[in-house]
């Protein structure tokens, strides 16, 4: 089931993705050129309105989605538990070994 979901998901990010690339910032829809963007399909008004609209469609879609992707997989991990709550790694780092001590006669202390 989640992977179906996600596989949607993906499929709606690149609609959506799309959709936001096609159209132009000043809203005249399509930005190919001139208003004529879908031949005599439809005016350059009525392309900016369903690029909006399927947008609009697509985005809510994709929240939909994620917050239900995000519901079925929020206890997936194991049981939940803290960084906090584990040990630290004990130290296995190996020193060295010292220098060895220079030969020769060694002055009395006092």
């Amino acid at each position: 089931m989640s992977t179906v979901l996600l596989i949607i998901h993906l499929f709606v990010t690149l609609a959506l993705i799309g959709v936001v690339l096609i159209q132009r910032s000043e809203g005249g829809g399509l930005g190919i050129g001139s208003s004529q963007g879908m031949g005599s399909f439809m005016s350059g008004r009525g392309t900016a309105n369903l690029l909006t609209r399927t947008t609009a469609i697509l985005a809510v879609i994709f929240m939909g989605l994620s917050l239900t992707l995000a519901l079925l997989n929020r206890g997936s991990s194991g049981p939940a538990h803290s960084i906090l709550d584990t040990p630290a790694p004990a130290a296995t780092t190996t020193l060295p070994p010292p220098p060895p001590k220079p030969a020769g006669p060694s002055a009395p202390t006092n």
